[in-house]
């Protein structure tokens, strides 16, 4: 193992992200990890700004993460969701009390002209998180799916609608315009090992690459590029990622996540399960990593975080 000191950008979103998120901080010190977080899901609900990945990395570094769902605050209440329903407010996506503080906080700073990273960066340091979790970006970017029923946002699609409709296409409304956040600028150019986190291609990773320039950043960075694929055996843990991939025509494995990631990455890291899509990923140009990825302990967290940086040559 090489003595080079890492620093590491870790791109994620939804569960998977977060799960790596939490390895990855508890194997290097906060100076040393930036973790960017996709903010094409996020949306108004009753009037305040919802990030649902920033939070969900968030209060998975702070240890409030609610471990049976991955998503929302461990104890959390509904009192809040159940009186705006009585009083006739739409209540599909749901939110719990303490969440609901943070969305209230989160908007107020907004409304006062602070960026999200800022905010972000506030929130983080009230709940004890030193590592660094910043959005990808300070500027409006939404995801919107074009499937069957119309074009949906994202959380009408992905709550609401329970991922049900068949998609045609995807859009990252105002992505092209949007700038990456200082903090991921500053990534890209110190960190020498970038790690896609096995969170879904097309709705967590797809509005990050979509942003104004990274793409073409990525492409050319100078340290080692890892991705962690998030289907195992055909399947995700959680989410629709394999159902996207086939809603989109594209190959619902670890192999069709590996197409989308060609000239952006180094290493591509299949579970065990997928020993047998070893070759076929290695012809896409990928040097393949094989080892268990599923995380569903701490240790496995640590173990898999600790492994992407022995294979990187950083350390």
């Amino acid at each position: 193992m090489s003595t080079t000191a890492t620093h590491a950008l870790l791109l994620a979103g939804g569960g998977g992200g977060a799960k790596l998120a939490e390895g990855f901080a508890k194997a290097l010190p906060p100076d040393a990890l930036t973790i960017v977080v996709n903010t094409g899901d996020d949306e108004e609900f009753h009037g305040l700004h919802v990030s649902p990945d920033l939070d969900t990395v968030m209060y998975a570094l702070a240890g409030l993460i609610n471990p049976e769902t991955g998503w929302g605050v461990k104890g959390d209440t509904l009192a809040a969701l159940e009186m705006l329903e009585r009083l006739g407010a739409p209540t599909w996506f749901r939110l719990g009390d303490r969440d609901l503080a943070v969305h209230v906080r989160r908007t107020q700073l907004l409304r006062q002209g602070w960026t999200l990273s800022k905010v972000t960066r506030e929130l983080c340091a009230r709940l004890g998180v030193r590592h660094q979790v910043v959005p990808m970006s300070d500027g409006p970017v939404r995801t919107r799916l074009i499937t069957d029923a119309g074009e949906l946002a994202f959380q009408e699609y992905f709550v609401r609608r329970r991922s049900e409709p068949r998609i045609r296409g995807v859009r990252y409304e105002g992505a092209s315009a949007a700038m990456p956040s200082e903090a991921f600028l500053k990534a890209l150019e110190r960190a020498n090992v970038l790690v896609f986190g096995p969170s879904n291609p097309v709705l967590s990773v797809g509005p990050v690459l979509a942003l104004s320039g990274v793409r073409e950043r990525i492409a050319s960075f100078q340290g080692c590029r890892v991705a962690i694929s998030p289907i195992i055996g055909g399947k995700t843990l959680k989410g629709p990622a394999a159902k996207n991939l086939t809603d989109l025509g594209e190959e619902p494995t670890a192999v069709g996540v590996a197409r989308r990631y060609q000239g952006l990455c180094d290493i591509f890291v299949l579970d065990t399960e997928d020993l047998a899509l070893a070759r076929r990923v290695a012809a896409l140009g990928f040097r393949v990593e094989v080892m268990p990825t599923v995380m569903a302990t701490e240790e496995e967290k640590v173990a898999l975080a600790r492994r992407i940086f022995q294979m990187a040559g950083v350390g």
